[in-house]
């Protein structure tokens, strides 16, 4: 430990590990106050080996930087259909209720520029790869020191290890083609399909983006019996049922865990904290993250700011609080993960309780 040190001469006051959406709301918010921003991100460009699906929901499309992202960028989707395992299915709407689907690798890249018009020093190719507690902060290896270190990289984040935070235990694997030029027969709807066959615990997805379509597929993921989602037999099952071409080879391909057991329960300590997937700040659910991520990394961003800048309290008790808990979407996942039968869905597609249900999900209670 470094007892010489002091926060008034440290390289950074926030070293922040990962630059997608929580890791980029973290630093943009912390440097909005003025606090001296670094940003590590172990890929040299920012729109590479992605395993997100990029679909954004109103609240964080309305209320967030991301209401800034330019047009060409996003398409406005306003429907679900929902599709039982025997292909039967149901149209949801809410009124004023839409997603966005993305360009996501083009979203990452624009997100990196607006790090970068806000001074923040964003080292692209550079990997977190150990830090040591000072009595004023952490020394980042290859970095200096930082009064505070968040770590915003990832389901199987080294920040977490590094500092004894909480790691996330439960996951869903998901895996997602792109097919660049493609178009659905209905473009204007997200199509999501339930099969305790293909998808056991989570559910396979087709949706329209700009620049083509993306299909997707996960599963509950068992370490103990690892499975990668057969999703070429799925999509042979559903691809003509919701507007697929059919013989389209797939561009990219995104794969990687998702978690799904709610926030981390060491989220922070010792000025190191934990946002994003790092901090399992995922719906349980539906696996959505990227309106909550960005929501607690900016929350985590202001509260090192009002600790430094302002003396408010330890930012590690802001950034616990401002956590999203899931409670009631907990229960679901515990729920699903046992009780997933086909026939209900079958036999209940077109039934009010169902499509309440459903409407809750997608829609966030809007739905009636």
């Amino acid at each position: 430990m470094d007892a010489s040190r002091t926060d008034s001469d440290s390289d950074f006051d926030v070293v922040v590990v990962g630059a997608s959406f929580a890791g980029a709301a973290c630093a943009l918010a912390a440097a909005q106050r003025g606090l001296r921003v670094c940003v590590l991100e172990r890929k040299r460009d920012p729109g590479d080996k992605l395993r997100t699906t990029g679909i954004i929901v109103k609240e964080a499309a309305e209320h967030t930087l991301l209401n800034r992202l330019p047009s060409c960028m996003t398409r406005r989707i306003e429907s679900v259909r929902l599709y039982a395992p025997s292909l039967r299915q149901v149209a949801l709407a809410a009124p004023g209720y839409y997603f966005l689907t993305t360009d996501t690798p083009a979203v990452m890249r624009w997100l990196a520029t607006q790090l970068q018009a806000h001074a923040i020093d964003l080292r692209l190719g550079q990997a977190f790869t150990d830090a040591e507690r000072t009595d004023a902060g952490w020394q980042v290896q290859g970095v200096g020191h930082a009064r505070y270190l968040v770590g915003a990289d990832g389901a199987r984040s080294r920040v977490a290890r590094r500092c004894g935070l909480g790691e996330v235990r439960q996951f869903l694997y998901g895996i997602e083609y792109e097919f660049p030029g493609a178009r659905l027969a209905d473009p204007d709807a997200l199509h999501c399909f339930i099969s305790k066959r293909y998808a056991p615990g989570y559910i396979g997805w087709l949706a329209q983006n700009p620049g083509g379509v993306q299909a997707g597929l996960a599963l509950r993921h068992d370490p103990a019996q690892a499975r990668v989602p057969d999703i070429d037999g799925f999509l042979l099952r559903v691809g003509m049922a919701g507007g697929l071409p059919r013989q389209l080879k797939p561009g990219h391909t995104r794969a990687g865990l998702i978690p799904c057991s709610g926030p981390v329960q060491a989220l922070a300590r010792d000025r190191a904290i934990l946002t994003g997937d790092a901090a399992g700040i995922v719906s349980p659910v539906t696996a959505g993250g990227i309106h909550a991520a960005w929501d607690h990394g900016w929350a985590v961003g202001r509260a090192i700011a009002a600790t430094l800048r302002d003396g408010a309290p330890p930012a590690e008790q802001a950034a616990i609080a401002a956590a999203p808990r899931f409670r009631a979407k907990r229960a679901l996942r515990w729920a699903y993960d046992r009780l997933q039968f086909d026939w209900p869905f079958d036999l209940l597609l077109h039934s009010p309780p169902l499509r309440w249900a459903a409407e809750q999900v997608y829609f966030h209670t809007r739905g009636g």
